[in-house]
Order: C-alpha cells, then structure tokens, then sequence
C-alpha cells in the first residue's frame, strides 16, 4: 500500500497514463483534473478512488481539495501548441500554451514537495527554448531545485521509440537524477505476439488469448486479466487494405505501387509515419493519432486495434477506455507511459 503522506494531484490526466505509472510508485493519486468528457470517463472508470474534477482547470480552486500540501503535482498540459509535429500552432496566442500557468499556479498555492511537468520533446524549443526557461525560472523562484531532460519510453520497458521531456521540481532539499535506461529493451513482437488475430473493421469487447506470454512484458501485461478486451479495429475502405498488402514490415507509403496512389496530388508530400507497417523486431514508431495515420499490424493486413495500441504504450489489458472508438484512439495517443512515469515517479 502507498505510504498515506505520499499523495498526489493529477493535472491535465487525460486517461490516466501518468497516474498509473504513479500509483505503481506508491503515489496516491487523491485529485485528478480533466475537462475532456470521454477521458474523464476513462479516468473514473479506471481510477475509481480518486477525486476526478471535469472542468476547465481555471476554473478551479486547489485549496478547495486540499487541506494540506500533497506530496506531488505532476501533469502535461495539452501540447498543441508545442508538438514539432504542428508547427502552425507554435504561438503565444495559442490558448493551450497558456495552461502551463495553471500548472504554476497549482504549486504556488499547494507547494508540494515534488512537482513533474511532462510534454512532448518539442517544449524545450518552443520560442527557441524561452518558455522552458521561463518555466524552470518560475519553479526556482517558488524554490524549487529543477532538472529537466528528455527520456525516451523505450529505454524504460515501453515497447516504443517515444521521446518526452521532463521537469522535475523539488523543494525538499534533495537531489534528483533521472533513471538509467534499462538493459533489457522490449519490440512489438513482445508485445502482441500473444494478442488474437483479428481482421479489418473487427470489433470484440473481449477474445481469449492467442497463446501464452513469451516475455516479461506481456506477462505484466495482462496481470489482472483473462482475456484480451476491446479489440476494435477501424474498418478501412477495401482500397487501403489493397495498399496495405504492398508494405512490409518498417515499410511505408513508398512501397505502395503508384498506380494505388493516385488519389494523393503528390505523393512526395505524403508524411514518412503514413502507412507504416511496424517492425516487429523493434520497438514501434510513436503510437500517436495512429488511426488518422493508418500505422498497420506488424503481420496482419490491418490497423491497429485498440487493445494493440494500448499495449504499446505500457497500458496494462484490464485498463479500458470509454467513449466512441476514435476518442478512445486518441485517449491512447495522447497518454504518457505508464511504464515511463512510473520510473519517474
């Protein structure tokens, strides 16, 4: 059980990827803030012993759920506006860059001991590196000592190459390093291998296993769990799984005949991560939006299906997602780790 001083605050939890990680830490996740309806949905269903708060940050007062200091706030504010991946959003005026403040101001008036500030690896030069500046100034101003660094999820027994950036913020006078990379790395065959076979637009809330787990990460996998759920596939036009069958493993669009493309203007537009059919021999290519950008099974002429995707980012198979399919895609997408903010925390 987690120590009852070692409670936390969840801000921007999304689904609850970082409290997850946290409570396998031995955090107590008490409060947990989100204002996405379908994500607060998962969070509730998931983490059924924490305060989950569905409303737009600002318009909420931390002391009003905390009569004495946490231990630690942690979050990731919506990275719209710092992804590299979207450029056209990377401004000031950008209403999800202002959330970082509310992040702030939760710390300035909780002053928990511990404090992480997750995002996407593109945050440290958003504003060529001014607004991470700025952010670690403030921290050190409410006296905090601050390390920051990017961490890549495969090093961590998340089978995928993902890159995220963390603040650390600690006003109990301790040092803090980030963990050394572990030894043993995971790839998707490890980590799908033993998940049901499953063909275009399929959709089972639950199916039996396809064999027993080979590796460690599978086995923690479905600790807790019976059986594969939520095996939902999107169903594709007949035209794309045509497509699909012309890319082999690490494979992208580029493997696709020409004369299948010719909806596409100019192919040499096309994005390098649109129709990537995944290595199975290493760790998966980020698991973002990976519907809209058509990621394929490593074996199987198919998306991914949820199960799949959760799987890959380290979401254990008795943790399920609510809301209509694509929401819960991009509940997955959006989530850190588990397994990443476990090693954190």
């Amino acid at each position: 059980m987690a120590d009852s001083t070692l409670i936390g605050c969840d801000l921007f939890c999304g689904a609850g990827g970082m409290s997850l990680g946290a409570e396998m830490a031995g955090i107590k996740v008490r409060v947990a803030v989100e204002n996405d309806k379908y994500a607060a949905e998962t969070f509730r269903k998931n983490h059924p012993q924490t305060t989950l708060i569905a409303d737009d940050i600002r318009n909420i007062d931390p002391i009003k759920y905390f009569k004495t200091a946490p231990f630690i706030i942690f979050g990731g504010p919506p990275c719209q506006g710092f992804s590299l991946s979207n450029t056209v959003t990377r401004n000031l005026e950008n209403k999800h860059n202002s959330l970082f403040e509310e992040f702030l101001r939760f710390i300035e008036i909780l002053e928990p001991q511990w404090c992480v500030f997750e995002n996407v690896e593109g945050f440290v030069s958003f504003q060529k590196g001014m607004i991470a500046a700025a952010l670690k100034e403030r921290l050190e101003k409410l006296g905090y000592s601050v390390t920051s660094g990017i961490l890549n999820a495969s090093a961590y027994g998340v089978p995928q190459d993902r890159n995220r950036f963390f603040m650390v913020g600690n006003k109990a006078g301790k040092s803090f390093k980030f963990p050394m990379p572990q030894k043993v790395r995971f790839t998707v065959k490890d980590a799908l291998a033993d998940l049901p076979s499953l063909r275009n637009g399929d959709s089972y809330e639950a199916l039996p296993y396809k064999k027993e787990p080979e590796n460690k990460f599978a086995l923690r996998m479905r600790k807790g769990s019976k059986e594969a759920k939520q095996n939902f596939v999107s169903r594709n036009k007949e035209y794309v799984i045509e497509r699909y069958k012309y890319i082999k493993p690490g494979q992208n669009w580029k493997a696709i005949p020409e004369r299948l493309m010719k909806n596409y203007k100019n192919r040499e537009q096309c994005h390098s991560g649109i129709y990537k059919r995944l290595n199975p021999e290493k760790a998966s290519v980020v698991i973002s939006n990976f519907r809209k950008n058509m990621l394929i099974h490593p074996f199987e002429d198919r998306g991914l299906s949820l199960r799949e995707a959760a799987r890959l980012q380290s979401f254990p198979d008795k943790f399920i997602f609510c809301g209509p399919l694509m929401y819960m895609q991009q509940q997955i997408g959006n989530a850190v780790p588990p397994l990443l903010s476990k090693v954190v925390a």
